[in-house]
Order: C-alpha cells, then sequence, then structure tokens
C-alpha cells in the first residue's frame, strides 16, 4: 500500500494554518542565470533564507561553482526567514512544483514528512563528488538520518556562544596565559567572573547580555545547560520519543541560574546586547553569526562556547542543511547536478567560516587557513559538544517546541514566574506535544494550529 500524499490543506496546517498562506508572497529572487538564457545544459534551482553577510558569502560561493561548472546553471531563490519560506517550500513539494534543492534547519528535518516532502539523498552520488560520511561528526550526521535514509545533508553548525571583551577580562585578570578567558566549571565560579568583571567595566553597561526576554535565545540557552546537566527529553529505546523523561529538577536548576543573572543586577533586561558589548560591556551570550558585527567593529574580543558551568560541556547547536524538497520524476542530470552543488558548497566551507559558522565538513576544520580564523580557532571545539533539541517533529528553528516554551523560560527568566512552577508546565507542555500528531505526517487529519 502506498503513501498516501498530502494535501494543500494538511501542509497549511503543519505550517501554522491560514495565518501564514498569506506570507508565500515573500520570496525575493536571487540573480542565478536561468539555464534557458545561459546556454547551460542542466538548471538547478536552489531556495535558500540566506540574507545580510550569510547572502553574501553563499552568492560569492555560487559565483565559484558557476565559473567551474558552465554547464550548470544554478537559479538560486532567497526566500523570508522562518516559517514563510518552511511554507513556500512545503506547498511546493506537496504540489510538484519543488525546486531541485533546498536548504533547511537540521531540526525541522524530523516534522517535514521525510518520504513526502522530502527525498532521500543518494549517498553514493554524494560520494562521487567528493563527500562521505567519514567526513562528518558522526553525531551530526546522524541527525540527518530518518529510517536508515540520509535526508538532509549539515552544512555548518551555528551556536551560542560566550563572548567576552578582552580589554575589560585582562584588567580583572580573567585571562589565562594564552590571551583568551580563563576555564570556568561551575555556577560559584562564573558569578565570582561576572562580580570581577563588574569591578572594572564602565559604568552605565550591564556585565553581560543574556536576550532575557526573547524567547528564541532564551530557549536555546536553556537546551544547551540543560544538556550539560545531563537532562533528557523523550526515551531514546524502541519506539523511541513514547515517554517524556523530562527533568523538573534538573529544569528548575538551570531556571534559577538564569534568574540570577538578573537578581543580581549583571543584566540590564531588554537593554540592546550587541551594543551594549561594543560599547564595553565585558560579556555577551549570542549565535556565532555576530561574529563579522564584532570582528567589524574591531574589538579586541574572544568567543567561547557557552561555559560548562554543570560540568559537562555542551552549547546549543543548529544547523543549516541541503534538502531534497520531494520531485514527483526526481532523477537524471538535474538531481546529479543538485548533488553535484551540494557536495561543492559543503567542501568550500571557508567562505561560509567568515560568517562565523563552524563548517559540517570536517576536513575544513583542520586546514591551515580555518585555523587562522579568529575567534572561529576558539570555539570549533562546539563540533564535539553539541546540544540539541530532541528529535521529533514539533522541534527545530522556529518550531512549536521553541514557541511554547520559549515564553515559559523568559517568564522565569524575567521574574513573573517562580521557576520550579516553570519547570512543571515545561513538562507538562512537553506531555501534551508529544501525544499530539503531526498534521504532515499524510497519515492523519490535518490539526489546527500553528503547528511546524
Amino acid at each position: 500500500m502506498g503513501i498516501p500524499p498530502l494535501n494543500r490543506r494538511q501542509v497549511l496546517a503543519g505550517l501554522g494554518g491560514a495565518a501564514v498562506a498569506g506570507s508565500l508572497g515573500f520570496a525575493t529572487l536571487g540573480t542565478g542565470a536561468d539555464a534557458l538564457a545561459s546556454g547551460a545544459d542542466v538548471r538547478v534551482r536552489y531556495w535558500n533564507l540566506f540574507s545580510g553577510g550569510d547572502g553574501a558569502n553563499m552568492i560569492a560561493m555560487l559565483d565559484a561553482f558557476r565559473a567551474e561548472h558552465p554547464g550548470i546553471a544554478v537559479k538560486d531563490s532567497t526566500l523570508q526567514w522562518g516559517n514563510p519560506f518552511y511554507t513556500k517550500l512545503a506547498m511546493a513539494a506537496a504540489g510538484d512544483r519543488a525546486p531541485e534543492l533546498g536548504v533547511m534547519h537540521l531540526g525541522r528535518v524530523a516534522g517535514f514528512s521525510p518520504g513526502r516532502l522530502l527525498d532521500p539523498w543518494d549517498e553514493a552520488l554524494l560520494a562521487k563528488y567528493g563527500v562521505r560520511k567519514a567526513d562528518y561528526n558522526p553525531v551530526l550526521w546522524n541527525r540527518g538520518v530518518i529510517d536508515g535514509k540520509l535526508y538532509a545533508l549539515p552544512l555548518d553548525i551555528h551556536v551560542q556562544l560566550c563572548f567576552y571583551r578582552k580589554d575589560v577580562l585582562k584588567k580583572a585578570d580573567l585571562l589565562g596565559d594564552d590571551g583568551r578567558m580563563i576555564q570556568v566549571t561551575s555556577t560559584d565560579q562564573w558569578f565570582d567572573v561576572l562580580k570581577k568583571a563588574r569591578k572594572v567595566q564602565k559604568k552605565g553597561l550591564q556585565t553581560i547580555g543574556l536576550w532575557t526576554n526573547d524567547q528564541n535565545f532564551q530557549w536555546w540557552f536553556f537546551v544547551a545547560f540543560y544538556t550539560q546537566l545531563g537532562g533528557q527529553w523523550f526515551n531514546d529505546d524502541t519506539p523511541a520519543n513514547t515517554e517524556v523523561l523530562f527533568d523538573a529538577d534538573k529544569a528548575t536548576q538551570v531556571l534559577e541560574f538564569f534568574r540570577q543573572h538578573v537578581t543580581d543586577g549583571y543584566v540590564i533586561p531588554g537593554a540592546p546586547t550587541g551594543e551594549q558589548f561594543i560599547n564595553g560591556a565585558p560579556f555577551t551570550w549570542e549565535g556565532n553569526w555576530s561574529v563579522p558585527v564584532f570582528s567589524g567593529a574591531k574589538l579586541d574580543y574572544g568567543a567561547t562556547p557557552l561555559p560548562p558551568v554543570f560540568g559537562k560541556p555542551a552549547t546549543h547547536a543548529e544547523s543549516h542543511s541541503f534538502v531534497l524538497p520531494h520531485q514527483a520524476n526526481r532523477g537524471g542530470a538535474t538531481n546529479e547536478a543538485a548533488h553535484q552543488l551540494a557536495a561543492y558548497i559543503v567542501q568550500h566551507a571557508q567562505q561560509w567560516a567568515a560568517g562565523g559558522h563552524i563548517p559540517a565538513y570536517t576536513p575544513t576544520l583542520s586546514t591551515a587557513a580555518y585555523k587562522k580564523l579568529t575567534p572561529q580557532n576558539e570555539y570549533a571545539s562546539a563540533m564535539d559538544h553539541q546540544a540539541t533539541e530532541p528529535k521529533v517533529w514539533f522541534a527545530g528553528s522556529t518550531g512549536v517546541l521553541a514557541q511554547d516554551l520559549g515564553p515559559m523560560v523568559v517568564s522565569s527568566t524575567m521574574g513573573s514566574a517562580k521557576p520550579a512552577s516553570v519547570a512543571q508546565r515545561m513538562k507538562k507542555e512537553l506531555a501534551k506535544l508529544l501525544a499530539s500528531k503531526n498534521p504532515m505526517d499524510g497519515t492523519t487529519a490535518a490539526q489546527g494550529g500553528a503547528v511546524a
């Protein structure tokens, strides 16, 4: 018996219903040459969500590919980041109008109906163009494997980092002989570091930027420190993801840790974290995409994975990954060209690393060129200590898990709810989500609500 296809109503429900249907028109096309116009033999349509510096770096890599492969015309289109992008990609796949190649956050793959909205990669074709499983961190590679098939080819991991001002920390005697921030392995030691930094910092600035009222950042930070404590989400045994194993006591520890930054006066809730750091604040916790901003400001700074205050190194990580949106007749020259393009970009990610991302293709990390990148070479070890969301359909960037639990973390950090009560609410919400069905799995009726 064949797998029933997804209809338009199921796809819209799976991505937030009618509210996002109107956002399908937010695509802006790239400048890639059309095959008919260029005279190339094969055309690859490629949809991505990269703007700003990432967009410029991606275009540079695409242009390099075009120059080396004139027989393949790449038509790149940049769409609005977030649910508008995923909605348009899902609708195109369901309606057999999908591009040959797309980009997706790895955490979203499990919920994107692999086998219905996504086609699996041909690992033999990838190997033909130089990319193999052995070239990847095994944990990262396996996150893209669903039911034994590879559905996502990681380009990078992007991580949450502890940025620090070397000029300020030097005054506080918080730099080691290597010129980097001293090692921190406990919450007491961390708050001692903040106390010492506050004594020498500029007046009127916060000591650390934590994005205290931002649900996404607060959620990402929670995932990191909960993982440091060895916290679990759901069961891993067979059948997996059928039982909630969330530890409310460990969650409470993390939430109390966040809250203390506010009660002890180390943060200014609502303050512009990046601007404060540029102006002299000793610390800020930000995504690695802030590297070009801080480097462009010519700051004397460093960046390390989030401090292992609970003993076990772990920092939140997501991944931009290449996917093959479902095509009814996928195959032939266009499909091979899509594999070739993805493999090329993965292997030429030195340009991508300039944006702060850690290349997923591990041979890049050992090159002399990458090792010279600062502060990238300071936090490359995050590849081996990734804290990720559980591999469930409601997880991933801008997914339901962050939308539902992120505001709860904010309420605890900001003081409108007690950490212990918030931890219990989080556990109840996880049970609710686990009992719900993925409306894009092709076997259930469409559900209401903002389901990603």
